[in-house]
C-alpha cells in the first residue's frame, strides 16, 4: 500500500485500504490503513482537482469528456469512503474533505454530450462506413451517460443502418448436375446458420431498396456420388458349450458314484458351428464447392475459399447359417439389424449439403469484411 502512494498509484492504495477496513475496523491493528487512506486521498484530490483546474484554463471542448470523467471518479471515490465511516484514528473522529460536486457533474455531462453529438452527427454525414461506426460508438456513450439527450436515440439507430454491410448470397451450379431446388434453398437459408451480426446482414432475396456492399456465391464444382456397394465377409464361428448333463462312467463303462453313493453327474460338453455373413452396405457423395466473395462496390473479387465436403451412408448387418449358439456377441446384435434401403442420389446430395453448410458457416463466421 505505501508503495502504491509512493508511485502515484492512489485510487490502489485506497482501494486496498478499504478492503482492509471492510471488517473489524476499529481494532487497533488497522490504524495504519486509515492513515494511508486519508494520505491517499488527499494526494488524489489535490491531483484530480488540478487536473481540472488546468483543462478548464486550457478551455478545449475536447477535455469536456475527461473533465467530466474527472467529477465521476471524484464523486464514486467519496462514496466508496463513505461506506466505512466513520473511522477512528488515535482516538479522535477522522473527517476527511468531501465536496458536491452533483453541479459539475451535470454541467460537463451536458456540455460533453453537446460536443460529442456534433462530432457523431459530422462522422455520420461523411457518409462513409467506418465513420458510421465511430458515430454509433459516440452516440451510444452519449446514450449511456445522458439517456435521451437531444435526438441522440435518433442517430443511435441511424448510425447503425448507415454503417450496416448488406451481403447478398447465391448459389449457383457449376457442376452440369441437376440439385434440389430444396438444397439450394436450405444453403441460402441463413436464418437457420445465425450469422447476422451487429455490422453484417446476409440476404438470399436481394431488396431494391438496399444498395449491396458485398456478394457471397456458393459455387458447386464438383458432385461426385459413388455406386452401391455391399461387401460380404464371411466368418466360420465355433465353439464348445454345454448341452445338458450326463453320467460320468468309469473304464468299464459304468457309472461312477460318489461318496454318498449317488450317480455322478457331470456337464456335456459339444461343439456347435455356424457360418457367420457379415453384411456392409455402403455409398458415399461428394461436393466440391468454391466461397467466393466480392466487393460489389468496386466490383472486385476479394477472397475466394474451397470447401470440400462429403457424406457417408453406412449400414450393417449380419446373417449365419447353423447353429446360432456358436455366434460371438457382437454377431448377435448385428444379426438383429436388417438391411436398410440405399439413400436416393439426390439425398445423398442433400445430407452432402448440411456438412457443407456447417463448413460455410465457419468460413462465413471467421471472415471480416472490413479489416481495420
Amino acid at each position: 500500500m505505501e508503495t502504491a502512494i509512493s508511485h502515484g498509484n492512489y485510487d490502489q492504495a485506497i482501494s486496498e485500504a478499504l478492503r482492509k477496513l471492510e471488517n473489524n475496523k476499529d481494532k487497533n491493528r488497522k490504524q495504519d490503513y486509515i492513515v494511508m487512506l486519508e494520505e491517499a486521498y488527499y494526494k488524489v484530490l489535490e491531483k484530480d482537482l488540478n487536473a481540472i483546474a488546468h483543462l478548464k484554463k486550457d478551455g478545449n471542448p475536447e477535455q469536456y469528456k475527461t473533465i467530466y470523467n474527472i467529477y465521476i471518479d471524484l464523486e464514486k471515490r467519496q462514496n466508496a469512503i463513505k461506506r466505512v465511516m466513520p473511522l477512528q484514528i488515535n482516538g479522535r473522529t477522522l473527517d476527511l474533505e468531501f465536496n458536491d460536486y452533483s453541479s459539475e457533474i451535470v454541467d460537463y455531462r451536458y456540455k460533453t454530450s453537446e460536443y460529442l453529438i456534433g462530432q457523431g452527427i459530422s462522422l455520420l454525414d461523411s457518409g462513409d462506413k467506418y465513420n458510421a461506426r465511430q458515430a454509433h460508438g459516440i452516440f451510444s456513450y452519449i446514450e449511456e451517460i445522458n439517456p435521451n439527450f437531444e435526438e441522440n436515440r435518433s442517430l443511435i439507430t441511424e448510425a447503425h443502418e448507415a454503417g450496416m454491410d448488406y451481403v447478398h448470397v447465391s448459389v449457383q451450379n457449376q457442376t452440369q448436375q441437376f440439385i434440389l431446388q430444396q438444397l439450394e434453398a436450405n444453403l441460402i437459408d441463413f436464418n437457420t446458420y445465425g450469422l447476422n451480426d451487429f455490422w453484417t446482414t446476409y440476404h438470399a432475396n436481394t431488396s431494391e431498396s438496399i444498395d449491396y456492399d458485398f456478394a457471397m456465391q456458393l459455387q458447386l464444382k464438383q458432385i461426385n456420388i459413388s455406386p452401391e456397394r455391399i461387401n460380404e465377409t464371411q466368418l466360420l464361428r465355433q465353439k464348445q458349450i454345454v448341452d445338458g448333463w450326463e453320467y460320468q462312467l468309469d473304464r468299464n463303462g459304468n457309472v461312477k458314484k460318489d461318496s454318498l453313493g449317488n450317480d455322478i453327474k457331470i456337464d456335456k460338453i459339444i461343439n456347435v458351428k455356424a457360418r457367420f455373413t457379415e453384411v456392409l452396405q455402403t455409398k458415399s457423395a461428394q461436393v466440391i464447392a468454391d466461397v467466393i466473395y466480392t466487393d460489389l462496390k468496386h466490383n472486385q473479387i476479394i477472397d475466394a475459399f474451397e470447401i470440400d465436403s462429403g457424406f457417408v451412408f453406412e449400414n450393417v448387418f449380419g446373417t449365419y447359417r447353423g447353429d446360432k449358439r456358436a455366434l460371438h456377441k457382437n454377431d448377435i446384435s448385428l444379426i438383429n439389424q436388417r438391411q436398410m434401403r440405399f439413400p436416393t442420389d439426390e439425398q445423398m446430395v442433400y445430407d452432402t449439403g448440411e456438412d457443407l453448410k456447417l463448413k460455410l458457416k465457419d468460413i462465413i463466421g471467421s471472415y471480416a469484411f472490413r479489416r481495420s
